[in-house]
């Protein structure tokens, strides 16, 4: 076996996935995508990019084919995968104001919500509280609570500290509960 496969790939069937895509296997490959295609669509989404959620996923899996023959199975491949999301959000951010692409999309969802019922206002809400917090804030959130990694792996993804992850997190709960509070 290659030295590149630790072992992991019995347990984490998505490391299996990736072997056989770095082998060539366009199918294995295919299956990724159908795996965590709409992971990645929430992801984003949760980020605060609403029109062109589609596109990144699309620029992920890109990326991640084109370092499939650099992929090791040393981590989590979800971690793996959630650090090349998380520089493809990097970059579409530096490529267009995501503040005002964001409040354009919350006003349209907001006037949806109005005419969809209060179901739909809550979720606006927040949204609405998500696009008040940083963006190092917002990553931790969304990669907590959205996509359900743990201290650790958001810590990989991030390229931070374990308690950097923490402290955010703490912080961002409370500017999200100050939001809410003054809603009431």
């Amino acid at each position: 076996m290659d030295s590149q496969w630790t072992g992991c790939e019995e347990q984490d069937p998505d490391v299996v996935l990736m072997r056989e895509a770095a082998g060539g296997s366009l199918d294995a490959f295919s299956s990724l995508m159908r795996r965590h295609q709409d992971p990645l669509v929430n992801f984003f989404r949760r980020m605060g990019v609403y029109t062109d959620a589609e596109d990144l996923v699309q620029e992920t899996f890109v990326r991640l084919y084109k370092a499939r023959l650099r992929y090791r199975s040393s981590a989590k491949f979800t971690t793996y995968l959630y650090v090349i999301a998380r520089h493809v959000l990097a970059d579409h951010g530096r490529k267009w104001f995501r503040r005002e692409r964001l409040r354009k999309g919350l006003r349209v969802e907001a006037e949806v919500a109005v005419a969809g019922g209060p179901t739909q206002g809550w979720r606006i809400d927040v949204e609405a509280a998500l696009a008040r917090l940083s963006p190092k804030l917002r990553s931790v959130v969304v990669l907590s609570i959205y996509q359900g990694l743990k201290q650790e792996e958001i810590a990989e993804v991030l390229g931070i500290p374990r308690g950097t992850v923490k402290s955010r997190m703490n912080l961002a709960i409370r500017e999200l509960k100050e939001f809410f509070d003054a809603d009431r």
